[in-house]
């Protein structure tokens, strides 16, 4: 990047988080990469590509794997997505998003008087969704895999019979053991005597060892049949949940077509409904590719305005129409055809910012597709606690994995008898039209509980590819902030040409429609171009930095760079938390 006041911008925000100019390069490897956010499953998914398994190998493993180290978002009682696209051009995308119990009605988190009851949605056995993570880790390997179930499953049972703690690992277990001392079955795992871990120590799950084992002999039956299942439901029971045998013998992982864009030549493929966020994620750069950001600074006032302007519009249409497409019909090809997105440039002003009193661009929707119901959706909350994983092998095989337990630790509740920390998943449900859940999403109808339905998500596990080939994979925790940051890194790498270590480290800023203010990472714009936004009409509020990308750039560090020496895979960890590990070999 020349030295231009776009590089004076940049430079600028950038030192809110990392030292831009002084920035690690990305780890560079020649055979293959693994990315994950912590360092054991990180050299798990290694150990497997150096075996000779496939990336769709490796991600079975590193998911088992972080179940166990990893179990703030790890998991095997959550759920998730997973983006494949195959080295012979073949694009994949597997389901295994939670679904509500059989047994769940619509107003089930609300009193007599029709209020939402506080943190019943949130805690205990009746937030838990059916899981659904087991399922699809073994729909994967039986379709796209090439490795035996018990070769991959046994890292994560060695794990589970013990592993010692690093400070980041203590870290994760101290900030939830309040939460921990008032469920029996995790305080007997995750306290130390009923005190908080401490880094050296060595963490032992040997329900979860037993649980994993049973899955490594009978595959997705060992967890959701015989004594583990029977364990979730008697769990659930006790604990005043809905979750029957039945939930658990109906669940299925679905293989979904995957939502796919083109964006200045570059192919974009991601996440389809249940998850919205493949959907506002090329809505977005539908609109964006209209402007020339290339040529606008970074972080001026110009590039950010017509950004927010653009996760405005993307996420007003995400919050009124999108649902788990088994009950709704979401219209995807409308949303994402490019003479929509020229029609949304035409209504975004150049200078002056939108409000939250715009309304969805197909217009007002009822649940099963109709225009009818004008109802406005109300602030929701979506779980920011969220872990992704990419991965690439020597055949150019790119796998991009997001799966959570929605919350921190999820419901705060194990299962006794199988190490299974549970989700909290029920949470992303709209529980009450005109009130809202935990992070602060806007959602209606569309998402309402209903038996067997998958909560609406903006997960994106996404890869993105030139010429055919893969040459991004990428993704992230956050929630709501999930496609806003995805883009982001995007925009980083094609339109400012930053290594994919930059990329990643850049400071971001967030706006989901409601609430109207964009949140902005401390520090990241200069003061003349935070007053410029301000006259426009922008609202802005302060943001801790948030979400932890892992990503993999193939080919060189960047687009105007060249390979250094053999090396074909460049990857990098987000630097905003202290966990994870870029690797390869």
């Amino acid at each position: 990047m020349p030295l231009t006041n776009s590089c004076r911008l940049l430079f600028a925000s950038i030192l809110a988080i990392t030292n831009f100019c002084a920035s690690a390069a990305p780890v560079a490897t020649e055979h293959g990469m693994v990315v994950t956010a912590q360092r054991l499953a990180t050299q798990v998914g290694v150990d497997v590509l150096k075996q000779g398994g496939n990336a769709v190998d490796a991600a079975v493993a590193v998911g088992y794997a972080l179940a166990v180290v990893y179990p703030a978002a790890g998991n095997l009682g959550g759920g998730g997505f997973m983006t494949l696209q195959m080295a012979d051009g073949r694009k994949r995308f597997i389901d295994f998003r939670e679904k509500a119990p059989l047994a769940a009605r619509p107003d089930m988190y609300l009193d007599a008087d029709g209020k939402k009851v506080k943190g019943l949605s949130v805690r205990g056995h009746l937030a838990v969704a059916v899981p659904g993570t087991v399922a699809g880790l073994e729909l994967a390997r039986e379709k796209y895999g090439t490795r035996k179930r018990e070769l991959l499953i046994a890292p994560a049972i060695r794990l589970a019979k013990g592993f010692v703690l690093d400070q980041g690992d203590a870290d994760m277990l101290s900030a939830a053991a309040e939460s921990f001392r008032l469920d029996e079955a995790s305080a007997a795992i995750f306290l130390n005597h009923d005190l908080p871990f401490e880094a050296k120590q060595t963490l032992v799950q040997s329900d979860l060892a037993r649980t994993l084992s049973a899955i490594s002999a009978q595959g997705a039956k060992g967890f959701y049949q015989g004594p583990v299942g029977m364990a979730l439901v008697r769990a659930s029971q006790i604990g005043g949940g809905l979750i029957t045998q039945a939930d658990l013998d109906q669940y299925q992982a679905r293989e979904r077509a995957p939502i796919e864009c083109n964006y200045r030549g570059f192919h974009i493929v991601s996440a389809p409904p249940p998850s919205s966020g493949g959907v506002v994620l090329c809505e977005m750069l539908n609109i964006l590719e209209g402007y020339p950001l290339k040529d606008f600074d970074f972080h001026s006032a110009q590039a950010v305005h017509v950004q927010i302007e653009a996760m405005r519009r993307a996420y007003v249409d995400r919050n009124y129409y999108f649902g788990d497409p088994d009950f709704v019909n979401n219209p995807v090809a409308p949303l994402l055809d490019k003479a929509y997105a020229e029609r949304m440039r035409m209504e975004i002003p150049s200078d002056r910012a939108l409000s939250s009193e715009i309304q969805p661009g197909l217009g007002p929707r009822s649940p099963n597709g109709s225009t009818s119901s004008s109802s406005r959706p109300q602030p929701s909350q979506e779980g920011t606690n969220t872990t992704h994983y990419s991965i690439v092998d020597r055949w150019g095989n790119a796998v991009a994995v997001t799966y959570t337990l929605n919350g921190w630790f999820g419901a705060r509740v194990t299962a006794a008898g199988t190490g299974v920390l549970l989700n909290n998943e029920m949470d992303d449900f709209t529980s009450k039209l005109g009130e809202g859940n935990s992070f602060g999403l806007v959602q209606g109808e569309a998402n309402a509980i209903a038996p067997g339905k998958r909560p609406l998500s903006s997960m994106s596990p996404t890869i993105v590819s030139r010429s055919g080939k893969p040459l991004l994979i990428l993704g992230t925790p956050g929630g709501s902030r999930i496609p806003t940051t995805v883009l982001q890194t995007i925009v980083n790498v094609i339109d400012y040409r930053m290594d994919i270590e930059q990329a990643v480290a850049a400071p971001r800023f967030h706006q989901q429609w409601l609430p109207e203010e964009t949140s902005v990472e401390d520090d990241v714009l200069l003061p003349e171009v935070r007053d410029q936004l301000l006259k426009m009409g922008h609202k802005l509020r302060p943001s801790r930095p948030a979400n932890q990308v892992a990503a993999i750039l193939i080919g060189a560090p960047s687009l105007d760079e060249k390979p250094v020496g053999k090396n074909r895979y460049y990857g990098t960890i987000d630097p905003r938390r202290t966990t994870g590990l870029a690797k390869g070999y």
